[in-house]
């Protein structure tokens, strides 16, 4: 079961789906009708994000349905109605979520970790019913209460929000934010999501070139990954996207999506995360490297020429030289042999 919500966290939904399919079979062969009841839960959430919202809501009603005729309540309800709120927002049904994250949260407050999670989902569905005070107060809830991967989720939820409240501000750190944590976590499954934010963000401030490659990038991964957007958010985007096709004009834009579209995961975080450096930085060292001087040491370790780098970064060979000469100086380096020696010592 914990293997299988690693892989959904981690991207890999067709191995999810399998793992939490076995679960179901080996509990049901020995009549455990509790996993048999998580695993249909955790069915549903899979094929929420798989897109298959019928078959997400018949595996969710199952999964509440079995729980309610084992009498149980807490964890196991919980997540039967997490299920639930995950298929009805996948649907685009804000009042089956609404529904659903109140239902869970009523069999969650015993457990404060997993309460914290429910907070997340009310937040989604409040966001989704046009709630926004009620959806910034729990996303904020979720965000001071949850770690790891949910709380990569709960700050995006609460970089939706602040974009529709107006905040760009707002919304940009905590896009920024969810998507470090994301990455380290490696919660791929969240990180198109937080790209989306990042590319209405970049759209609405001038950025249109920026916001398309952002747009590509983040539908590159979902198509890897096998993954869809949930139908409460597709209105936004398309609006969003919309602006920016119109802005570019379309060819200019179908350029800047193809070539993002193209980006491994790894790659598309990079060109997000390039000029966000860390705070109080070091002069010299390898902790004095920026997010894009750390790219393109990556890729020299890979063996690309700075013409190939230059590419995969939407830069000119000069600005590579530029960043080598940077990295050189701050590590004390004179040659790409020695810099590949020294990336290797802190991969």
């Amino acid at each position: 079961m914990y293997l299988g919500r690693a892989r959904l966290y981690q991207g890999d939904l067709a191995s999810a789906a399998a793992q939490f399919a076995a679960v179901g079979a080996e509990a049901e062969a020995v009549h455990d009708e509790f996993f048999r009841a998580d695993s249909r839960a955790m069915q549903g959430i899979v094929l929420a994000y798989q897109g298959d919202a019928a078959a997400a809501r018949a595996a969710a009603d199952a999964a509440v349905e079995a729980a309610a005729e084992l009498g149980v309540g807490g964890l196991q309800a919980g997540l039967a109605y997490w299920a639930l709120a995950a298929a009805a927002l996948a649907a685009g049904d804000v009042a089956t979520a609404l529904d659903a994250t109140e239902a869970a949260g009523q069999h969650m407050s015993a457990s404060p970790q997993t309460a914290a999670v429910g907070r997340l989902y009310k937040a989604q569905a409040a966001l989704a019913g046009g709630d926004l005070v009620t959806a910034r107060r729990w996303a904020d809830d979720a965000i001071s209460t949850t770690t790891g991967a949910f709380l990569s989720d709960a700050l995006t939820a609460r970089a939706r929000v602040a974009i529709a409240q107006g905040e760009p501000e707002q919304a940009e750190r905590d896009a920024h934010d969810a998507l470090a944590r994301a990455t380290e976590v490696q919660a791929h499954l969240f990180i198109p999501g937080i790209l989306e934010c990042l590319g209405t963000l970049a759209g609405e401030a001038g950025g249109h070139r920026e916001a398309a490659r952002l747009f590509g990038a983040a539908q590159g991964i979902r198509q890897r990954m096998g993954a869809v957007r949930f139908k409460v958010y597709d209105a936004g985007y398309e609006a969003s996207v919309a602006a920016v096709r119109d802005a570019l004009g379309e060819k200019d834009f179908d350029a800047a999506w193809a070539e993002a579209a193209a980006l491994s995961t790894e790659d598309a975080i990079g060109y997000a995360q390039r000029g966000r450096g860390q705070r109080k930085r070091p002069t010299s060292g390898w902790g004095a490297l920026t997010p894009t001087e750390r790219d393109v040491v990556r890729l020299v370790s890979e063996g690309l020429a700075n013409n190939d780098i230059a590419g995969r970064l939407f830069v000119s060979p000069r600005t590579v030289q530029t960043h080598l000469t940077h990295v050189y100086t701050k590590l004390g380096l004179s040659s790409r042999v020695q810099l590949v020696q020294e990336a290797a010592r802190h991969a």
